[in-house]
């Protein structure tokens, strides 16, 4: 049994010199034997082997069967021409197809042997590669001597990521990650900000708080979120309202002004619901555009007439969503362009609010869905699309939903009751 120790928080800790007998051991038989011998579990010893491996203590490792003068244990040479990287045990590596024809071509006139010392791939793989270049002279599969280099492939990847970053500086790494994975391009967030920072990025300072409160709607229009985002347009002021669907976060309408009107409010949510239909509720803070402190407001007046209730929150983590939402336009849009009139914010506004609804990918929608296909119900068609890998030839943003077939009167039952729906609001 190993000499172990207990530390902080009860986990067991061993000395570096039983560290190395185990990993020696481990070389001379194999880690299981070693695990069994010592009585140490199996994922620690492996952990071990391979931490040896990429620190390069002592001497460098050979192939199992070949061994050193100086301890006669087992090991991994490491290739002495330097093309060929050795891969550490149990973490198989990637071969382009420039290493694999110089494999095949020194295999072919030193043996395997020699190529298996030298360059490091084991005969298996040599005689796999082989067969697999004569299948494929017969039409009977991939040519493994051919094919794009990796070192092509990752510069492909950082062009795609500095493309999508330079149509829209406001998007951080997790969302231009987000943006390639629709398109069926695989990358991670911290590939992405790595390349990012090459390019010149710098992420911004933001203070997040962690909040346990968190509801969403069931199916689109059963609640809408509005809220006013305050910015300067060449000295001038500016209110630009928002409404945003909660189920799908899509904006259903928007509106802008000089000030926190009523009219303003009333004009854009009548034009959503000649649009999209009525909500069944709306949830707003207690500003003077949307909530009266003594009597009751148009606008309230104007839901009581519809049959529509309206949430006054004071507490802006209730309506929390359209908050994220101003926050994300204020850094992706207003951040981003210094507009020299209305009309121009106007214009930008509308073709930003077009890509948020159609083409930016949203986190609390998967990372992969936009609002429209949640809103629209076509997101097991967009889901289908993306895991068979449409999303780079056909382009998922360019989804037609003028042809689509949207259900606007339904006639249903329950237990003998008859309902009729209109643009999905029940009205009998």
């Amino acid at each position: 049994m190993a000499q172990e120790r207990t530390g902080n928080g009860g986990k067991k800790r061993y000395d570096p010199e039983v560290k190395k007998a185990v990993v020696e051991d481990a070389l001379r038989t194999t880690i299981k034997a070693a695990s069994e011998s010592w009585g140490i579990p199996h994922g620690t010893v492996a952990y071990w082997y391979v931490r040896r491996g990429r620190k390069g203590e002592e001497e460098p490792r050979v192939k199992r069967g070949a061994t050193t003068e100086a301890s006669g244990r087992a090991a991994i040479q490491v290739p002495q021409n330097g093309h060929l990287r050795p891969h550490l045990p149990g973490h198989a590596r990637r071969y382009s197809p420039a290493e694999v024809t110089k494999v095949l071509d020194y295999a072919a006139q030193h043996g395997y042997a020699a190529t298996t010392r030298e360059l490091g791939p084991c005969k298996a793989t040599i005689v796999r590669w082989e067969r697999r270049v004569r299948l494929a002279a017969e039409g009977r599969g991939d040519d493994p001597t051919c094919g794009p280099d990796p070192a092509d492939i990752e510069t492909q990847r950082d062009q795609e990521i500095l493309e999508v970053w330079k149509h829209h500086p406001g998007l951080g790494p997790s969302q231009i990650k987000n943006q390639l994975r629709r398109k069926g391009i695989k990358t991670s967030v911290n590939t992405v900000r790595r390349v990012m920072e090459e390019a010149g990025y710098r992420p911004p300072k933001v203070e997040s708080r962690n909040h346990d409160r968190r509801y969403e709607a069931v199916r689109p229009n059963q609640l809408w979120h509005f809220d006013f985002v305050q910015r300067f347009i060449n000295r001038a002021t500016t209110f630009t309202l928002i409404i945003l669907d909660d189920y799908s976060r899509f904006v259903v309408g928007h509106g802008v002004s000089d000030a926190e009107r009523g009219d303003v409010v009333i004009a854009a949510f009548e034009e959503a619901v000649q649009r999209h239909g009525k909500p069944e509720t709306v949830m707003t803070d207690r500003g003077s555009a949307f909530w009266s402190w003594r009597g009751i407001g148009r606008f309230t007046t104007l839901l009581t007439e519809l049959g529509i209730d309206q949430v006054a929150v004071e507490d802006k983590e209730v309506n929390g969503k359209v908050e994220r939402f101003n926050a994300n336009i204020a850094k992706e849009l207003f951040d981003q362009h210094r507009f020299s009139s209305l009309s121009e914010m106007r214009r930008h506004l509308k073709s930003h609010l077009h890509f948020y609804n159609h083409s930016r990918t949203h986190h609390s929608l998967g990372g992969v869905l936009v609002p429209a296909d949640r809103y629209y119900g076509r997101a097991d068609e967009v889901m289908a699309l993306v895991e068979a890998g449409a999303g780079r030839e056909q382009g998922l943003d360019t989804l037609d939903l003028r042809h689509r077939c949207l259900e606007l009167f339904k006639v249903t039952s329950t237990d003998g009751r008859p309902a009729v729906f209109l643009m999905g609001q029940q009205i009998l």
